[in-house]
Formats: structure tokens, sequence, C-alpha cells
């Protein structure tokens, strides 16, 4: 390592001998993250932090390197999760819902992650398939191993921790499909349109999917246009962040038509750059100035070449883009804007 990171255990001896380590270990790159990875361990050594916290921390780390691992392979494959109900039946109208969404979205080349164990867990993986599956399970008491459909997988993550578990649901999906589930499932419903609303993870599709005849989703937005949009405790545009269906077919075509011309998006600098599978016409640009300029800070929305930042990081090379400096609050908004993108391909 040609010169230390800035951030160092703060004993010149103690940071040589970690460059030196970090060098021998063999890594290709990124030098200077292993190095503050390492650095951190050791001051928490220094600090005296408690064992338990360092326990925490050490299984935590470990279960999210064996994630990365396991999901290495399939980084390009677009994947969507399926949370509901563990206590779902197999004769259940949402077991069989959750089964054929699973397949149907299996047959538009969409691999499938659900929280590995049984009821609604277990159909998706069913209508998916073992070979189009993840299971991100959760070590629990009272569901002591995997369902039957990935149990014996290289594909199963076993997580102690949620938040390491709820981590890799986040940074892995490209789209979510809910079906009526307890606690759990409301909790994944709030905390994914919470992550979205406030920027914290990157726009996609949330599907709402009840059985024909179940009111389980109808009720919950209810709920939420009449206590929070009601009391004016979120904004109109936030209920287009979910879509409410009880067909599959339709659940289906509103993940993959997200990404019908957008592609992802990522900020350089103070720019956020959204990168689409078709260029923009004049039109189309005119129209998104004119129709999403309260997102604006600053400027107008405008096409660019791919920046130094992703030609570096060999992030879309071969995407079109557009850029603007995003005011970083109205994701909502930000959401119909990509939608009216969509809807012009």
């Amino acid at each position: 390592m040609e010169s230390l990171p800035r951030y160092r255990t703060g004993d010149a001896g103690i940071d040589r001998a970690i460059a030196e380590l970090v060098d021998l270990s063999g890594a290709p790159e990124d030098h200077e993250l292993i190095y503050e990875t390492i650095v951190s361990a050791i001051r928490m050594g220094r600090e005296r932090v408690g064992r338990g916290d360092l326990k925490l921390v050490n299984a935590a780390l470990k279960e999210l390197r064996y994630a990365f691992h396991v999901f290495e392979p399939y980084r390009d494959a677009k994947k969507c999760t399926i949370f509901g109900s563990a206590r779902t039946q197999p004769d259940d109208p949402s077991y069989l819902c959750a089964r054929d969404f699973g397949a149907a979205i299996a047959a538009r080349d969409w691999m499938v992650m659900t929280g590995a164990g049984p009821g609604i867990m277990a159909a998706g993986l069913e209508g998916a398939g073992t070979e189009n599956s993840f299971g991100i399970n959760i070590q629990l008491p009272f569901e002591a191993s995997a369902n039957e459909f990935i149990a014996d997988d290289p594909k199963l993550i076993n997580f102690r921790y949620f938040f390491t578990r709820k981590l890799n649901f986040m940074k892995e999906s490209h789209g979510y499909a809910l079906l009526p589930g307890g606690f759990g499932t409301m909790d994944e419903a709030f905390e994914l349109l919470t992550l979205m609303q406030t920027g914290k993870s990157f726009l996609a599709p949330v599907v709402l999917l009840d059985p024909p005849g179940n009111t389980y989703w109808d009720t919950w937005r209810e709920f939420v246009v009449r206590e929070l949009l009601g009391q004016n405790l979120i904004s109109e545009s936030d209920l287009d962040m979910v879509f409410l269906t009880d067909d599959v077919g339709a659940a289906v075509d509103e993940i993959c038509r997200f990404y019908k011309a957008y592609h992802s998006s990522r900020y350089v600098g103070s720019r956020l750059v959204l990168r689409l599978t078709r260029d923009i016409t004049d039109d189309e640009l005119a129209t998104l100035n004119t129709e999403f300029g309260d997102i604006i800070e600053d400027g107008v929305i405008e096409r660019i070449d791919i920046t130094p930042s992703e030609i570096e990081d060999k992030d879309g090379l071969d995407l079109h883009r557009i850029a603007m400096r995003f005011n970083r609050m109205s994701h909502a908004r930000l959401r119909q804007m990509i939608d009216y993108i969509n809807d012009q391909t």
C-alpha cells in the first residue's frame, strides 16, 4: 500500500503492520477499504468494547461476507423478494397466489428471494423452482430449518440477525411482492416505503398482492389514506410507490414495467444520474423539465455522457443517461418521473 488512509488506529507501528498484512493478502483492489475494516476491529479492541458488542460485530460481518459471496455469481440477475406470512397453509388462496406469482416472475427471467420459511415463503420458492430461488433464512426457535424447496441448495443463507437479513433483501432485490401476513409483513412493508421515501434505498417496484376476493391490502390502503394521508403525515404522491392488485399477471407486469426503460441510478457528485436502456427524445426531455421541475434543486434535467466515476467503477458503461440536481426529498415524485419515462417506451 503506497500511502495509508487517514482512518488509522493511532499507533504507527500497528498501522504499518495492517498495511503490510493487506499487501500480503493478495486482494487485487480496494486496499484502503480492507485496511479500514481491519482498523475498525483493532480500534474496538483497544477501546475495550464489550465482548457482547464484539460478538455482534463479528457475527454480522461474517454473515454479510458469506451473503456477498453467495450472491456474486448472480449479480446481473434481476431478483424479486416475496414477503408474507409463515402461517399460511398450502390450501390457502394466498399460498396458491404466491406460488403462481413465483412461477410467473421466474418465467420472465427473474429470480425469487424469500425468507426460506414455511407459508408464503415456501409458496414463492415452490413456484419459481429451486434453480431460480434464494432462501434468506432467519434462525428462529420456532422455525428451525428452511423449507423443503431450498433446504439443501447453496443459495440458502442463514442469518442470526434480522438487520443483516433485511440489509440483504434491500440490497439485492430489484422488486418486491407482498402478500398477506402478520407483524413481520407489516414491518417489511413500512420499512420498504420508509427507505424509499427517505432515499436510503433506491426506488424499486412494490406490489401488494391479494388473492381474488381478499381485502387485506385494500383495507391496509384505506387505513393509510384515512389516517396517514388524512392527517398530512404522508404526501399523496407517496401512494404511488405501491401497486395493489389481485391479479398475478398484473403484479408481474408492474414489476417488469419498472425496468422497461429505466435501468438504475446513482449519485455522482451533486447530481443524480438516471441510467436508461434507450435514449430519451427532445420532447420527452422537455416534458420532464416541465412536469417535474419541482424536484430539481437547481438547473435542468439534461442528457449527459458517462461520468469518469462510472467508468472507473465499470458501472453501466453501455447505458444512456440523464442527470439533475435532485432535491433529495421528493422520492415519490421521482418514482412518478420514472413511470413517465417507462410509459413512453
